[in-house]
């Protein structure tokens, strides 16, 4: 049984964890000749303060989720 694990920035809705959910098993059952009934999938979110890029915070580079980046 597949198990997969996304970790990514908090600020996403219900329904595109739901797509992700989704799309992540269909890829998954296909690639692994699985069915998707047997694929697993798990997402972790962590805040822009919890996030690294380049060596500064997710909120530094690209600001909080659902707003514009500093500087744009």
């Amino acid at each position: 049984m597949p198990f997969v694990q996304v970790t990514m920035v908090r600020g996403r809705t219900v329904e595109q964890k739901r797509a992700l959910i989704a799309s992540v098993s269909a890829a998954v059952a296909s690639s692994t000749d699985t069915p998707v009934e047997r694929v697993r999938v798990a997402i972790y979110e962590v805040g822009p303060e919890e996030w690294g890029i380049g060596g500064q915070p997710y909120s530094v580079v690209r600001g909080e989720p659902g707003r514009p980046a500093p500087g744009t």
